[in-house]
């Protein structure tokens, strides 16, 4: 027996069946903690995260320079030495800015996103943009509008329509509710959608998986007890939708369809074709409720969002969080079209008595006409309990954060160089890992390569045969693998089970590592495909 097989056998598995229940992510992280320890002394290659490890940087400057111009503005009203200052003074602020403004890339960078915000937004009153961009960067004042800062809206508005309308041109006709991230972002929508009685418990659901773990889990949970269906994409129709899938949705007894575009794990977007079913959809079962978490959109270079085909029945979400490597910022949006079901659905129970006493009990200590409450604009008040609407909305450092990221992308009329540039990056690192396992990458332009699937089970169909892989489905558990390639090689990969997707497959980030770091993940894999072959040929030698 070689060396490394005694290794093999040094592992115990008994551990594996006692994470059944656990949250995929929550294993993911126990293995991690093995890996530091591996038995082979290895370096730990993590692949199971999908945290980047790059960032944006001159945003991330040129929103330091706004601080540091709004503090010298502050100390123009008072100073003290002490280290207080007094308010800003918007008339005259833009003038003052761009004398300020000198040669360095930081403030190269600014100088040209303000005056292309304005060129393209059609800004009239510079000062008050420069105003709510140096105020808000200083945070020292509670956001205002509660929802949504004005110009940060119009900024947003034009960002939305870049990277997800595309040609649908829409930017006047949404609304934008900032968010403390995505996951918030959906938080709330669900909350929603629960207090404004657009979903009941008992309603059914449909969820295109495979999907990131917790939309499945919050949907279940007992204050909205909704029906959840899935309809399971399959790798041989390019992780799509098919006709049959589609045709599920026009049932109107279902009241709501959830999906990540592109996906995740499996990393593809919806194709033009199949995107255009959605109008069919909505033809069929008019209240249909669509929410889409489009965050990985602009890895996929054909993308655009569910919310061009079905802007008056989908809520779109997005964060800049993945592109930006910005996750401990919290930057988040929620979109929704001026015309939408959510608000129809409301009037609508508006006609309830019992709904609509129930309506303006909760809402009338906020606004003076509840009854025309927006959905998006109940989401702020509920967010924030009712009470605390006063001070409501994302924080306007984070917002003007957003501006930076945003703006970055617009002054660019085409693609912009920092997005193309994100692409390259996984794109390299999805080929390493792919042809280090020896098999042709996916080239389709849907895939996003910020994550890639990997069917163990098919590797080991491949490489050693049928008999061998259903000896492995036999007799080990199906996270013995993801447990021994952490303990044994120190690699970490997530299984992908629990995002919907069938056993024997995990997840790989290509966000988090190095190129060559995929080369090593992908070496390992096939080494321990390789060892469990040997214990398979030594037992049937017996």
């Amino acid at each position: 027996m070689t060396a490394d097989m005694n290794i093999f056998n040094q592992v115990d598995d008994s551990q594996v069946s006692n994470l059944d229940q656990l949250s995929n992510f929550e294993v993911a992280a126990i293995f991690n903690k093995y890996a530091q320890h591996n038995l082979r002394g290895n370096e730990v290659v993590n692949g199971g995260r999908g945290n980047p490890n790059w960032i944006a940087t001159t945003a991330r400057l040129a929103y330091s320079r706004l601080l540091e111009f709004g503090v010298t503005e502050a100390e123009r009203t008072y100073f003290d030495p002490r280290g207080m200052a007094g308010d800003v003074q918007k008339e005259g602020i833009y003038q003052r800015l761009m004398i300020a403004l000198k040669s360095s890339r930081r403030d190269i960078f600014l100088r040209t996103v303000i005056d292309a915000a304005i060129s393209q937004l059609a800004i009239k009153d510079k000062d008050a943009f420069v105003d709510e961009l140096v105020d808000g960067a200083l945070g020292d004042h509670y956001p205002y509008p509660p929802r949504c800062l004005t110009y940060t809206e119009k900024v947003l508005q034009q960002y939305l329509q870049k990277v997800c309308f595309k040609d649908v041109q829409m930017a006047q006709d949404v609304d934008i509710f900032p968010t403390e991230g995505g996951t918030a972002a959906m938080v709330y929508i669900f909350q929603e959608l629960h207090y404004a009685h657009v979903l009941y418990p008992g309603d059914t659901v449909v969820v295109n998986s495979s999907i990131f773990t917790p939309y499945l889990q919050i949907p279940e949970l007992s204050e909205y007890n909704l029906r959840i269906k899935t309809v399971t994409t399959k790798r041989e129709n390019n992780w799509q939708m098919t006709d049959e899938q589609f045709e599920q949705l026009k049932d109107p007894r279902v009241k709501a369809f959830f999906a990540v575009n592109p996906t995740n794990p499996t990393a593809r977007a919806f194709t033009p074709e199949r995107l255009a079913k959605f109008k069919e959809v909505i033809k069929a079962n008019p209240d249909l409720v669509i929410i889409t978490d489009d965050v990985y959109g602009t890895f996929s270079p054909s993308y655009q969002s569910i919310f061009a085909v079905a802007p008056h029945n989908t809520i779109l979400v997005y964060s800049f969080s993945k592109l930006y490597g910005a996750t401990g910022q919290r930057l988040g949006v929620v979109c929704m079209h001026h015309q939408n079901v959510c608000d129809r659905i409301i009037q609508e129970n508006l006609q309830n008595r019992r709904l609509k006493e129930l309506d303006e009990r909760r809402y009338s200590i906020v606004v003076p006409n509840p009854h025309k409450m927006k959905f998006i604009d109940r989401m702020v008040a509920d967010s924030r309990a009712i009470g605390l609407y006063h001070t409501a909305g994302l924080s306007s450092p984070q917002q003007v954060m957003m501006d930076m990221f945003a703006l970055s992308n617009l002054k660019d009329a085409g693609l912009s160089p920092y997005v193309q540039l994100s692409r390259e990056v996984v794109a390299a690192r999805y080929h390493e890992f792919w042809h280090g396992l020896g098999i042709r990458p996916d080239e389709t332009p849907e895939n996003t390569r910020y994550y890639t699937l990997v069917d163990i089970f098919d590797l080991m169909r491949q490489r050693h045969g049928k008999e061998f892989c259903q000896y492995f489905k036999d007799n080990y558990n199906y996270l013995d693998f993801t447990y021994r390639l952490a303990t044994e090689f120190g690699a970490v990969v997530m299984d992908a089970t629990a995002f919907g997707a069938e056993k024997g497959n995990v997840r790989v980030s290509l966000a988090n590592l190095e190129k060559a770091d995929y080369r090593k993940l992908a070496r390992a894999i096939l080494d321990l495909v390789d060892e469990y072959y040997q214990v398979f040929k030594k037992k049937n030698k017996k």
